[in-house]
């Protein structure tokens, strides 16, 4: 019998949710397919807001999938440090079809050298991390690179999600889960990229994101780091 297309989630605590959700929502409807959810021990995650996604499996005990997708989250850098959790994904992302991430899920990835020299997608206000992972920053909100499908900030993981039904099942199929899903997307406020942002919106956030940044900026130097000394670059 031919074995289903198999999408893994490869999911962590504080992530952000509808960077899983969003994707999943629309993935899991891929036809003859399956969908599992996957964490480093197996078990329960708790995401971004104390939204708890139970009984996921634990990454060691998947053989093999398909389509390998990263969320991104508030500690994504901090899992980019994760040993087991990036070995993981990269042991996954070597032998899928599609290796795939949103948001800054994208950072995980590079950790586990599956960015290297290839375009990637991230949020906005993280991507030029991106480059301690060897990968060059694209603007785009879903990026392709051979196999490699990375989708930018948050919301664009549904974008993304529909190229890859595109890409698997069709634009057809596409078009109809879009038509279904009423995606039609018409903010009630303009400015969810900073080049259309009011020039006072995207100085309080810089503001606001710059708390972190140099605690995210030395995580994912240190984690870069690993994956070229994993990988014996210099």
């Amino acid at each position: 019998m031919t074995k289903p297309f198999t999408t893994v989630f490869a999911v962590y605590d504080n992530m952000t949710h509808l960077d899983f959700t969003g994707p999943h929502q629309i993935l899991c409807r891929l036809p003859d397919a399956q969908t599992v959810i996957a964490s480093r021990d197996g078990g329960d995650i708790v995401a971004e807001g104390n939204l708890v996604i139970g009984r996921t499996q634990k990454l060691s005990d998947i053989d093999r999938c398909d389509l390998l997708c990263v969320p991104g989250g508030v500690t994504a850098t901090q899992i980019a440090l994760d040993e087991a959790f990036v070995a993981e994904v990269r042991r996954l992302g070597q032998g899928a079809k599609y290796v795939t991430s949103v948001c800054t899920g994208s950072l995980i990835l590079g950790a586990a050298g599956l960015l290297q020299g290839k375009r990637a997608a991230c949020h906005w206000a993280w991507r030029e991390l991106l480059s301690e992972f060897g990968a060059s920053v694209d603007e785009g909100r879903v990026v392709r690179d051979g196999n490699t499908f990375t989708g930018g900030g948050v919301t664009a993981g549904i974008d993304f999600a529909l190229t890859m039904v595109a890409e698997i099942a069709g634009e057809a199929y596409a078009k109809a889960l879009t038509l279904g899903y009423e995606y039609a997307p018409a903010p009630p406020f303009p400015g969810g990229r900073p080049e259309l942002a009011e020039p006072e919106t995207l100085t309080a956030y810089n503001r606001m994101m710059a708390r972190v940044m140099d605690q995210r900026r030395a995580e994912a130097r240190e984690a870069g780091e690993r994956m070229r000394a994993q990988a014996g670059v210099a």
